[in-house]
């Protein structure tokens, strides 16, 4: 398989971890789109959230337990953040690896109510 967040899992790439776990790597986002981007991914592959949801849906409990250790260890929890999916190319989605921005250290600006 030719994915990247694969190959950051086997280690044939360095990201700049802030998290990991047996089932979780958290990296620092190369494009940041806020003061602190992050992005969390299971260390098993998965294309997108639907198919994580149903052939897998343990691993969106791993992911969302990481994502709260990470936040509450550090001032995102305390001053807030934002948690985006992208799936498919009309949503946004560049890398084809199940993967979940954490974005924040600044205010953000709105979306929906």
């Amino acid at each position: 398989m030719d994915c990247l967040f694969c190959k950051l899992v086997a280690g044939e790439i360095q990201p700049d971890k802030v998290y990991e776990n047996e089932f979780v790597l958290g990296f620092k986002d190369l494009y940041p789109q806020a003061k602190e981007h992050y992005l969390f991914i299971s260390k098993e592959h998965t294309t997108h959230a639907n198919e994580m949801s149903e052939n897998h849906p343990e691993q969106l409990s791993h992911i969302f337990d990481a994502i709260r250790d990470f936040t509450k260890s550090n001032s995102l929890e305390k001053d807030g953040f934002r948690i985006v999916n992208n799936l498919g190319p009309n949503g946004g989605q560049t890398v084809f690896h199940t993967h979940f921005h954490v974005l924040g250290g600044e205010k953000l600006r709105g979306f929906g109510a």
